[in-house]
């Protein structure tokens, strides 16, 4: 006969409780786990697959998913003289909301260079890549956009033409991808009237200079298109994108473009390093204290439940060692029933956790080294907590029945 299992039959209501409870604490350990990979991955989706060797970026700053980085395009043919560079890529990336069917709409704008880049690198669930230069669009799914949505974006509107899933930005919101003049049109849109008042600031200025009372049409340029006034150089990328050439050292490579005194050149894992431990680096220590956290707590109470069983067991306790039982069947007995609770506990937050986590705004990304660092830390937390039921049964005296 096994006392842990009988023991539990005589208390089974609290004791099912209990293991709910412990489960619900084990299933939000599992969860926070979960949320640092996913935010890990969401992170680094784009860096890992866009298939880039080097991210050219503004002189100082730390690349376009960290920081603004602004370099101008034609940037891509200078990087193309250098030897051992098969392409040279550019890339744009932003936030906007609007409204969309009555609803906000965030996302996260990544310009692809169009054409060498159609965005076939993405993993397409629904639709296709891009096939023209502009008006279409490429959509994760928690944008909640369907194949062939149009949606209005600045003064364009653009149709959804593929579907992604998992593609999600380092934030949160999920991505959409676009031709680069498309994202830069969205980026820098205006409406009419701070277009016309910015022409007339600028025929203003030029007035007021020599050079416009003297040349006249230059007034009348100044008040045109932006795109005609040659000292206006057009909208600028985050970055550029650069690719190997097969058998060239990178370091040279990485080297010749790192003298050049206007940009700051950052390897691929060198971009990885600096997302996870730049941009979410608060978030991964303060999850990783909740953690801690949580894991004291679930000791603290799994502790008092087996204390609290232990106090309701001391006359059963003090007839067993009156009838000369061994101190390691008293022991065992409640090292028992902390285990059984604690791994009880760990099925009910792994059953839980599959359904529940699906559901969260943020990705949530369980791995089995998560499910095995849990259950090793479940049987800690039962051994510890049943300490403290051992050192009080070990204090019960066997005349204790008589009482």
């Amino acid at each position: 006969m096994n006392l842990a299992t009988q023991d539990i039959r005589h208390n089974v209501g609290r004791f099912a409780l209990t293991a709910l409870g412990i489960g619900l604490l084990l299933m939000i350990v599992l969860g926070m786990s979960g949320i640092y990979r996913g935010m890990i991955d969401d992170a680094l989706v784009v860096v890992d697959r866009i298939g880039a060797n080097l991210w050219v970026v503004q002189k100082g700053t730390r690349g376009p998913f960290a920081e603004v980085s602004r370099v101008p395009a034609v940037l891509e043919n200078r990087l193309l003289a250098v030897p051992g560079v098969e392409s040279a890529r550019r890339f744009v990336s932003h936030n906007v909301q609007r409204e969309h069917l009555g609803r906000p709409l965030r996302m996260n704008v990544h310009g692809l260079s169009w054409p060498e880049d159609k965005g076939a690198w993405v993993e397409l669930v629904e639709g296709r890549p891009l096939a023209q230069a502009h008006y279409e669009m490429i959509a994760d799914r928690t944008l909640g956009l369907a194949l062939g949505d149009r949606v209005p974006l600045g003064k364009d509107t653009f149709t959804v033409v593929g579907l992604t899933r998992g593609m999600v930005a380092s934030g949160g919101d999920g991505i959409a991808f676009f031709t680069v003049a498309d994202a830069q049109s969205i980026q820098f849109d205006q409406v009419g009237e701070a277009i016309r008042m910015e022409r007339a600031a600028r025929v203003q200025r030029a007035g007021a200079e020599d050079i416009g009372r003297l040349q006249p049409l230059l007034l009348e340029r100044g008040g045109g298109a932006s795109s005609g006034v040659p000292a206006l150089a057009p909208p600028q990328v985050s970055a550029i994108m650069v690719r190997f050439e097969k058998g060239a050292n990178p370091q040279t490579i990485e080297q010749t473009i790192a003298a050049w005194p206007d940009v700051s050149v950052h390897t691929q894992s060198g971009q990885q390093q600096l997302l996870i431990y730049g941009m979410i680096d608060k978030a991964r220590r303060q999850i990783g204290l909740f953690r801690v956290l949580l894991v004291i707590i679930s000791t603290i109470i799994m502790a008092l439940i087996i204390y609290t069983m232990t106090l309701d067991k001391v006359h059963d306790i003090a007839l067993l060692k009156l009838m000369g039982a061994r101190n390691s069947m008293i022991v065992g007995l409640i090292l028992q029933q902390a285990l059984l609770l604690g791994f009880i506990g760990y099925g009910i937050a792994n059953v839980l956790g599959q359904w529940v986590f699906p559901r969260f705004p943020r990705r949530v990304l369980i791995v089995s080294q998560d499910l095995w660092a849990l259950a090793g830390v479940v049987i800690l937390i039962s051994v510890f907590a049943s300490l403290v039921g051992i050192w009080k049964a070990m204090r019960v005296e066997p005349n204790k029945v008589l009482s």
